[in-house]
């Protein structure tokens, strides 16, 4: 009988140091600061403008964390932090000019925003004075008849190519078309909504439900998009056990389907409207542009935000006198332009509150 004698626990002892050295957790800040540093240097001796020195800033820490982390910590981590570093790099580049246009509005709107401003319309205007409560008045109506021409078309379309299309050629066909109509320019559709008035009502017609409908082609593909991607995203088990139950195809469509996409599809619709609700050029053609305010889609002509913003903004009026200072159309301009992008930001809010509280409960969120 043998017996074995338990080894020494020095016999295989490992010496050899596995701890890998690593950055201090300072060091980005160390880096942003050198950074910072440099850019600002070069930005006063080169004569920058500051946010041309942020962005050399931002891409200058974007290189140097990980070539630090190349000296002391080896080839994978400073990969990771090469691949960390050009996302957060990239992100904050993009950040870079959309702060700057809110900052640049803000400071060059908020001046001319007042109770007279938003209150009065440009009628017999002549120097400083006048507002965009006709062109806001406009701007409401006419996107508001163009979701309501858009939104069942597109909506129904994506119902079709979703629960009834598949395989089939007009399907195809229309999946085609809408590919197409979301590239076309926004002057040919202001064209094409002109042209149809014009064969219907004559060659000086001038509406604003023509702008609607000019709006109108530019939503559809968007919503009939956004819509498709949402329908196709409910679980096919859903409408499985929906039919399973007896429950006919138009039914599961209008109870278990269009619930469960809700919140996807009131997003795309309001991206779809913040899409078109800038737009200048249709709304010049079709719409035409007036000083005073009009509620009637359907006679007479009217004006958008957008519009009187390239009416100010090429016809600012004259310099006040003694010759300091800007003519009050580019204040005006600004000011509508402040304006235009708050009812933007507030239309993506309410779409984010509504999506949320639609959407199909989980358990998770029980």
């Amino acid at each position: 009988m043998s017996t074995t004698t338990p080894l020494e626990p020095d016999s295989f002892a490992i010496t050899a140091n596995l701890a890998q050295p690593r950055l201090p957790k300072w060091a980005v800040l160390l880096v942003a600061l050198l950074s910072l540093g440099i850019a600002g240097l070069l930005t006063l001796l080169l004569g920058w403008n500051p946010f041309a020195g942020l962005v050399v800033a931002i891409i200058l820490m974007a290189l140097g964390m990980p070539l630090w982390s190349l000296l002391l910590e080896g080839r994978r981590s400073a990969a990771d932090r090469l691949a960390t570093s050009l996302v957060w790099a990239a992100f904050a580049v993009v950040l870079v000019p959309l702060v700057w246009l809110i900052w640049l509005v803000i400071k060059n709107g908020i001046g001319a925003i007042n109770g007279e401003f938003l209150s009065y319309d440009m009628r017999n205007v002549v120097g400083a004075g006048g507002g965009i409560y006709h062109a806001l008045w406009g701007t409401i109506l006419v996107t508001s008849a163009a979701a309501l021409i858009s939104i069942p078309i597109g909506l129904f379309t994506a119902i079709y190519l979703v629960e009834y299309g598949r395989g089939r050629r007009l399907a195809r066909v229309t999946t085609f078309l809408v590919d197409v109509m979301t590239g076309i320019p926004s002057i040919v559709a202001g064209l094409f909504a002109l042209s149809l008035f014009v064969l219907i009502f004559g060659p000086a017609i001038r509406i604003g439900f023509g702008g609607a409908v000019a709006l109108s082609l530019l939503m559809i593909p968007t919503v009939v998009r956004s819509a498709e991607e949402m329908l196709r995203l409910v679980p096919s088990d859903l409408r499985e056990a929906s039919y399973a139950l007896g429950i006919p195809k138009w039914r599961t469509i209008v109870k278990v389907v269009l619930p469960t996409a809700l919140g996807g599809i009131i997003t795309g619709v309001v991206l779809a409207i913040s899409r078109v609700i800038g737009e200048t050029a249709p709304l010049l053609v079709v719409a035409g542009a007036t000083d005073t305010v009009n509620f009637n889609l359907f006679d007479g002509r009217m004006t958008t935000l957008p519009v009187y913003i390239f009416q100010q903004y090429s016809s600012p009026g004259t310099v006040p006198l003694g010759g300091h200072g800007d003519p009050p159309g580019y204040a005006r301009a600004w000011g509508a332009a402040l304006v235009l992008i708050v009812i933007v930001m507030v239309l993506n809010l309410v779409a984010r509150i509504i999506g949320t509280y639609f959407a199909p409960k989980t358990e998770r969120r029980r």
